[in-house]
């Protein structure tokens, strides 16, 4: 199986960045497709954005334009950059790779980070 330990998360006021890592174990990292997904208490998992492994990106509407991932398979990493920061972006953000299914729903992914909260202030 696959172990993801995601990092980089904190405290950040309105407006600023934060840069998420996920760091992924498994020779064969470079073939998955990655996502990135939040949740905040007592709602859903909301997607966020996949990296395929030859790079191509998706995002969430709620998220195009602020949210950048990208990956470095030498160092079996997923990254994601975060922009413009708002209140609502508060949640724990966790890192997933793709199994099957629709890209935007969690049960199409099935291994998991444990999460790294991200705490934005108004």
């Amino acid at each position: 199986q696959v172990q993801l330990v995601e990092s980089g998360g904190g405290l950040v006021q309105a407006g600023g960045s934060l840069r998420l890592s996920c760091a992924a174990s498994g020779r064969t990292f470079s073939s998955y497709t990655m996502g990135w997904f939040r949740q905040a208490p007592g709602k859903e998992r909301e997607f966020l954005a996949t990296i395929r492994s030859g790079g191509t990106t998706f995002y969430a509407d709620s998220v195009k334009g602020r949210f950048t991932i990208s990956r470095d398979n030498a160092k079996n990493m997923v990254y994601l950059q975060m922009n413009s920061l708002k209140p609502e972006d508060t949640a724990v953000y966790y890192c997933a790779t793709f199994n099957s299914g629709a890209t935007r729903a969690s049960t199409s992914y099935n291994y998991w980070g444990q999460g790294t909260q991200v705490t934005v202030s108004s």
